[in-house]
């Protein structure tokens, strides 16, 4: 007889929390969803008013079946998915597969995985919140229902294989939306004067002539200053000193930890929610075992918990003194449209520092934990000072103004101080009123306008957060899910349309105005929001939504004519018939295919160079991957070359013995030779 039954969806969220519990309970995985609408089909009955139809998902019968038994034998049955509206639904649909009993089944939640939160939240258990439960299904159902009438379009329209999402759409359309703008773009030429004076060689721009905005648009222009100013000595008409003060940036949430990883390390959103994830379940640290290292990581909400306040308040005053403490406790807004349904991003102790777990982790964890924890702890410390110097000087009625400013007291920074704007010391001599200062050099220099930026991936989720367009947990697979279809491809970080984009674009803007129109796709987040809060019905959306869009389904289908795409032709022939391969998208994204199919069947994968070349020919080492997904290295000239390794080679030669030398190790890198024992420290890498 078990006497509890705790079930969740992580295997490594399930060994942390056992260690937790201890032998009295029984901890079950059900490795993510277990039912839900079935994929050949709609799964929805329009007909009768939306009822969903839900169904096991494949390969998911011997863990229900395993479950059953072990419910059937537990005294007591707690569900404890995770803690938003996703998880509500995984505990719901349990609660049907295995036809559970209310009397003695209840939900846990739980913002981290540590002792404290998991104990407390079994004293807390609850029902399910239906209201939870009823937003995930309104979401999952409304984007069924426009997936599943709109993709079937394309396919007859346009290619097979297409999709269009809800989320995904308006994220198309804003990307295409860029590069029209940027294709549009017309720049408009101006000048900036800059003067070089001799006392301390600091740097004054011209800002105004005979007191009124003189603007540099021409080297004309920049002439007629220069002309006026002649060498006239400069003199001080103004000096004004004062501080100015650096507030810390808020504690990350999804999607702020999402950007600054992709500023940072180059991390695609996806990879860094693979990682949070990790530490978020629990990693095993040496002398603790399966610890959760920090919290929930889907939140748009950057407030703490008071317990976290106090930790992080006694770390910093051990640490670094009551001097960097603020007066009073940091507040933090919320950016956009916010659920505020969990803490901020934090680690789960603030004893627990990065040098302290570095041995404990892979690289890349280490990476994503220090940001997470120096972020969180710099949040919570005094704003920095800085001193600050204004100076407006005159040459013959011409204006120039010259800043700086000294950092006095570094507050936060001494944690913290990856900002992209992080300020450097500017520093200004003493000067007076009234005195005359020569100049050295003038400096003039040509600019145009630039257009906006194209998106980078982090730019991308922070314009989806500010513009309220689907939640933190699905910026990630949002931007996946665009560039697996072909309709976006990346190229130095920047997303590009391509021309499968452009048109699966232009029939939606064309067709489906509303579905791409971001305050329509925003007012339905508030829609269910409002599901969640209990002020609307789940159905409710879709009886309101579905009328107008079926008929814009039945105008699409009447009025599109079809759309001939033409594949990318790439220099790479066939090996079987020599006609220049193209490339195609599949379930996995992109590889070559012959364009000759079907006569011609041959297809291959498109392989990332490594950066190295092959260190038994000339040719190249490309990145590849086994059948269960692992990654591995080989030479692009296979079969002629048969060099193959799990590691990395790095291009040198080992000093010993003349061999090739490769990256070893995960969690401590090392420059190893693939002949003898030669080692050496791996460089830092940003992975």
């Amino acid at each position: 007889m078990i006497k509890n039954l705790v079930i969740l969806e992580s295997p490594s969220k399930a060994k942390t929390i056992k260690k937790i519990l201890g032998p009295n309970y029984k901890i079950e995985a059900c490795v993510g969803h277990v039912r839900d609408l079935p994929k050949s089909q709609l799964g929805v009955d329009v007909e009768s008013d939306f009822e969903p139809k839900y169904i096991t998902i494949r390969g998911k019968g011997d863990i229900l079946a395993n479950l059953r038994k072990l419910a059937k034998s537990a005294k007591k049955i707690y569900l404890a998915t995770d803690p938003d509206r996703e998880g509500e639904a995984i505990s719901w649909h349990l609660m049907h597969a295995l036809k559970l009993d209310e009397k003695n089944t209840e939900r846990i939640t739980f913002n981290e995985i540590t002792k404290n939160a998991v104990k407390k939240s079994l004293k807390e258990a609850r029902a399910i919140d239906m209201d939870l439960v009823d937003a995930q299904q309104a979401r999952r159902v409304l984007d069924r229902v426009v997936g599943y009438r709109i993709s079937p379009l394309l396919w007859k329209k346009v290619r097979k294989g297409l999709s269009a999402g809800r989320v995904q759409s308006v994220v198309l359309k804003l990307i295409c939306e860029r590069e029209e703008e940027i294709e549009l773009f017309v720049p408009e030429e101006y000048w900036t004067l800059e003067a070089k004076m001799a006392k301390g060689s600091f740097i004054a721009r011209y800002n105004a002539s005979d007191n009124d905005k003189f603007e540099l648009k021409t080297e004309a222009d920049v002439q007629t200053i220069l002309k006026k100013t002649g060498k006239h000595d400069f003199t001080v008409r103004e000096v004004k000193q004062g501080t100015r003060t650096r507030k810390p940036p808020a504690p990350f949430t999804t999607s702020t930890l999402q950007q600054e990883a992709s500023r940072l390390f180059s991390y695609a959103p996806s990879r860094t929610m693979r990682i949070a994830q990790q530490l978020y379940e629990g990693v095993d640290v040496a002398g603790e075992g399966a610890v959760g290292l920090v919290t929930y990581i889907r939140t748009d909400s950057p407030r703490i918990s008071d317990d976290a306040y106090t930790d992080a308040t006694d770390y910093i005053e051990s640490k670094y003194g009551k001097t960097y403490l603020p007066s009073a406790r940091p507040e933090y807004k919320s950016r956009g449209r916010t659920q505020d349904a969990h803490e901020a991003i934090r680690p789960t102790g603030a004893e627990r520092t990065p040098d302290a777990l570095k041995a404990s982790l892979s690289g890349e964890q280490y990476k994503l934990y220090k940001l997470i924890w120096e972020r969180f702890i710099g949040s919570q410390m005094a704003a920095a000072v800085y001193d600050t110097l204004t100076v407006k000087l005159e040459a013959n009625k011409t204006v120039w103004r010259a800043s700086g400013s000294l950092l006095k007291f570094d507050g936060y920074l001494a944690v913290y101080s990856k900002n992209e704007d992080a300020e450097k010391d500017v520093k200004i001599p003493p000067l007076k009123e009234g005195e005359t200062v020569k100049v050295t050099d003038f400096l003039p220099a040509q600019h145009f306008t630039q257009p906006s930026p194209r998106y980078s991936e982090g730019s991308m989720v922070r314009t989806m957060e500010d513009l309220g367009i689907g939640r933190p947990g699905t910026f990630a697979q949002t931007i996946m899910t665009l560039l697996a279809r072909g309709y976006v491809i990346k190229e130095n970080k920047a997303l590009y349309p391509t021309e499968l984009g452009e048109i699966v674009n232009e029939i939606m803007t064309d067709y489906f105005e509303d579905i791409v129109d971001t305050e329509f796709t925003a007012r339905m987040e508030d829609d269910l929001d409002r599901v969640e809060l209990g002020e609307l019905g789940w159905k409710d959306i879709l009886r309101f939504f579905y009328p107008s869009f079926a008929q814009k389904i039945s105008a699409a289908e009447e009025q599109i004519g079809e759309i001939e795409v033409k594949d990318e032709e790439t220099d790479t022939p066939c090996e079987n018939c020599g006609r220049m391969m193209v490339i195609k998208f599949g379930r996995f994204g992109k590889f070559l295919a012959c364009p000759g199919f079907p006569d011609c069947r041959n297809a291959k994968p498109i392989l990332e160079e490594a950066g190295v070349a092959c260190p038994l020919c000339d040719g190249k080492v490309v990145i590849k991957k086994s059948k269960k997904g692992r990654i591995y290295y080989g030479c692009d000239a296979y079969p002629d070359c048969e060099f193959i390794s799990w590691n990395l080679p790095t291009g040198e030669k080992c000093p010993e013995c003349g061999g090739y030398l490769m990256i070893k190790g995960r969690k401590k890198r090392v420059v190893a030779c693939n002949a003898c024992k030669f080692t050496k420290d791996a460089p830092e890498t940003e992975d």
